[in-house]
């Protein structure tokens, strides 16, 4: 009998050490664990605790790189709503690797998850995770990027994106019409040509952008992708364009905050004036550029709103509801068939609404804005 438990004990250690190492490899960020019973314990009067379905919830994020939002934010407010909960999850980052992130898929499934919720690196290694959870009876959710092949996920929660690309042309076309320049000389610069969102983006700020080239009021210098929203190879794509226009450049319709910075930095080591730029996500580093007047604009998505929205369909699913009801009756076709659309709205912001929006809703703090160089821009009764 001692022999046999000796024998078991070992088994565990082992089987809990490959699961760290599983979940861990491949990633910068911290996993993020928390035990539904220890939850429930510190506060039994909880509802959701009480009602709490069984297994976990795994979030698997898709990198930290293309976009600080990803870590600093989904996140944080991830953990805030599970926690609240008291419910398990597990929260990785494959860190740009689409392997990466199907074989954190595959260990949630080993780990007893019953709901994945996920953004996609590509919609053909989604497609694959959604294929494993279904074959494992695992709910899933497409989070903010739709997955457009294969049958797709349970549920899909984002913003609409293509009035994302809309809400960028609603500032930058005034915008440009202002320069007083006979035929102004634009660039599109979009996203990662396998993320769906990219082209939803461009479908967006292209529904304004072609009739105006076609009409001969703008002239479309450029209309380039950035592969994987790599920030480094955007500074290195708008340098060309730069080059190759002659720095005869009027306006970018960059997709996000990123990809703005790389033009705000092309722009200048070309000794250029700033020009009207878009972007997106009301990152820490776009608020100060439009601060600073390096940036027109950058479209913030709620993005409290939007992690609490699949959270709460997470927790749906994880209990054996239908989400259907949550989605009031919106639906978006992936391709193949029509899935729940949890849609969120997006919002313009411009230097004049800073403290209105993001500020006001506690996404940004001045603080954390008016640092360095940027404290000059900065109002002082903040």
């Amino acid at each position: 009998m001692l022999l046999l438990a000796l024998v078991v004990v070992a088994t565990a250690c082992s089987s809990s050490d490959d699961a760290d190492s599983g979940a861990d490899e491949g990633s910068d960020a911290t996993d993020t664990t928390e035990q539904a019973d220890d939850t429930a314990d510190e506060g039994d009067d909880s509802g959701d605790t009480a009602t709490a379905g069984d297994g976990s919830i795994w979030v698997l994020l898709p990198d930290s790189a293309s976009s600080a939002r990803w870590e600093t934010d989904d996140r944080r407010f991830f953990e805030q709503a599970f926690d609240e909960a008291g419910v398990e999850y597990n929260i990785v980052n494959a860190e740009g690797d689409a392997q990466q992130q199907i074989s954190q898929a595959e260990q949630a499934i080993a780990s007893g998850a019953s709901v994945i919720l996920f953004v996609n690196l590509d919609s053909g290694s989604g497609a694959a995770i959604i294929d494993l959870a279904r074959s494992a009876d695992v709910a899933v959710i497409d989070y903010d990027r739709l997955t457009i092949e294969g049958p797709g996920a349970d549920v899909y929660v984002s913003f609409d994106n293509v009035e994302v690309g809309r809400t960028m042309a609603s500032v930058l076309e005034p915008a440009i019409d202002d320069l007083g320049v006979e035929t102004p000389r634009v660039v599109m610069l979009n996203g990662g040509p396998t993320d769906n969102n990219a082209t939803l983006f461009r479908e967006g700020y292209a529904e304004t952008v072609e009739p105006r080239v076609e009409a001969g009021d703008w002239e479309l210098v450029a209309d380039e992708s950035v592969p994987e929203w790599d920030n480094a190879e955007a500074l290195t794509i708008f340098e060309q364009i730069l080059v190759d226009a002659g720095n005869d450049v009027n306006a970018v319709f960059a997709a996000n905050d990123g990809l703005a910075n790389s033009v705000i930095a092309a722009r200048k080591n070309a000794g250029l004036d700033p020009f009207p730029v878009s972007g997106q996500d009301a990152t820490v580093g776009g608020i100060q550029n439009i601060l600073a007047g390096d940036q027109t604009m950058t479209v913030y998505k709620p993005i409290a709103a939007e992690a609490a929205a699949a959270a709460e369909a997470a927790i749906a699913l994880l209990n054996g509801e239908d989400v259907a009801a949550l989605a009031d009756g919106q639906t978006i076709n992936n391709g193949s068939a029509d899935l729940p659309f949890i849609a969120l709205e997006p919002v313009a912001v411009t230097a004049d609404n800073v403290a209105d929006t993001v500020i006001a809703d506690g996404f940004r703090t001045w603080e954390e804005i008016c640092v360095g160089d940027f404290e000059e821009f900065c109002p002082a009764d903040r």
